[in-house]
């Protein structure tokens, strides 16, 4: 089994290059020296999404990614990642870019949490596009 796996709740949508992704994936990992046990990525729509952010976040808003971390050290990595197709089909409306850029951005971005950045605040926030725009750049 893979250590990176990809599930969608969403019978319209399918992850394109799954293996050329997962490589990606791993590669990001390993190059910040991090392990991975498991990854699952599960695709679905806002409201899905929306009710996970309310019932474990207590937050009521709209979001593209949720990563939920399950163990406290950080190595190796065991975690569910969500992601909303529809959020990021939005935003890649709004940023002026494919689908797919989006969605790899999303992606990778769960990891880079999964590996320790940041996003909250200016320097951590610039630190983190740095990072996605870095592993975007080797897929």
């Amino acid at each position: 089994m893979p250590k990176i796996s990809f599930h969608s709740e969403l019978p319209s949508f399918n992850l394109k290059e799954k293996i050329k992704v997962r490589k990606w994936l791993e590669s990001v990992v390993s190059s910040h020296s991090g392990e991975i046990e498991f990854v699952q990525y599960v695709f679905c729509d806002d409201e899905y999404l929306l009710t996970l952010n309310q019932e474990h976040l207590d937050h009521d808003t709209l979001t593209d990614i949720i990563t939920f971390r399950y163990q406290e050290h950080p190595n190796p990595i065991e975690s569910d990642i969500y992601i909303s197709v529809e959020r990021v089909r939005e935003n890649a409306l709004n940023f002026g870019v494919t689908f797919e850029n989006e969605l790899h951005r999303v992606m990778v971005h769960g990891i880079l949490h999964l590996l320790g950045f940041k996003d909250k605040g200016e320097e951590a926030e610039k630190e983190m596009r740095s990072q996605e725009d870095l592993a975007l750049s080797i897929f």
